[in-house]
């Protein structure tokens, strides 16, 4: 465990260059996605996100025929378990970030609609746990439910808006984190793990150097990477720090110093999360994407101080 000097942990977590916004991490508890089916002549299908490894269970309200399920590219999903009223899809390393392949289930008891299509859109991160399929009219209690997760998320959305307008106001450099209780009365402990981290194969780019940081109340992994040929430039603009429990720290930025690219030196690239009051425990899966997800960097076995 080492301390950083100042200029460094400014350049990290305050520095120059073009920052890259983050979206907040999912809400607190199950968040589940709701699709009601109105007529076979409804508007365009909808879309549900999935991910390699992350299960998407779906959940209908009518039971559907096994027989009668469709399911483009299923040899990219490594479990399709499908019983009366459910389907749980893990779609496996072979899909690509943003493909996109058609789900059809087909109801057995013939009222109409008689069928239910749905787009699944692969992300390399992220994707929708619950989803209900419902035909019927639904109770006042799953509308109740509804409200309650969107007021939860509304707040979440202040609570963000609020951090940032404090950050905002707060002044440049040191005071600043200082201001923001970033450092909190301790300075920023600093881990070099490049020998340990593993790198995931086919990833757009190679890392050169893996360096860990943690404030009082912020992580942030700095990783250097280089070009691995491919002549068209790349750049994160997301990012996922993921436990071996499946637990996400929620990241606020993700920054990088200049596009990978061939001939190019080492780029850094620096994504910061929140901390929970304890350190985070173990391992994590580091996953940075570029604008069309289809070329990532996945890091595993990434600890802090």
């Amino acid at each position: 465990m080492h301390s950083v000097s100042a200029g460094l942990l400014l350049l990290l977590l305050a520095g120059g260059g073009t920052a890259l916004a983050q979206s907040p991490s999912s809400s607190v508890g199950l968040s589940i996605r709701r699709i009601e089916l109105v007529s076979d002549d409804a508007p365009p299908a909808a879309e549900v996100a999935v991910s390699p490894g992350l299960s998407t269970v779906f959940l209908f309200d009518s039971e559907v025929s096994r027989e009668g399920l469709t399911l483009e590219g299923r040899e990219r999903f490594g479990m399709v378990d499908a019983g009366l009223n459910t389907l749980r899809l893990i779609p496996s390393e072979k899909i690509s970030a943003g493909e996109r392949l058609k789900l059809t289930v087909r109801f057995q008891d013939g009222a109409a609609p008689a069928s239910a299509t749905i787009v699944l859109v692969a992300h390399p991160a992220r994707s929708e746990a619950l989803v209900e399929v419902n035909r019927r009219k639904r109770s006042v209690e799953t509308y109740q439910e509804e409200v309650r997760q969107a007021r939860l998320e509304v707040a979440q959305c202040r609570e963000e808006i609020e951090r940032l307008s404090v950050e905002r106001s707060a002044p440049d450099g040191v005071t600043g984190l200082i201001a923001t209780l970033v450092l909190d009365g301790r300075g920023i402990d600093f881990r070099d793990v490049t020998d340990g981290v593993t790198q995931a194969p086919g990833t757009a780019a190679d890392k050169h150097y893996v360096r860990a940081y943690r404030t009082a109340r912020r992580v942030a992994v700095e990783v250097g990477l280089v070009s691995r040929g491919d002549a068209q430039p790349w750049t994160a603009v997301g990012a996922m720090l993921r436990s071996k429990t499946n637990d996400e720290l929620k990241v606020l930025r993700v920054w990088q110093s200049g596009p990978v690219a061939p001939g190019s030196t080492s780029q850094r690239v620096v994504v910061e999360a929140e901390a929970a009051s304890e350190a985070p425990q173990g391992s994590f899966t580091l996953k940075l994407w570029d604008v069309d997800m289809r070329r990532t960097v996945t890091l595993g076995n990434v600890t802090f101080p």
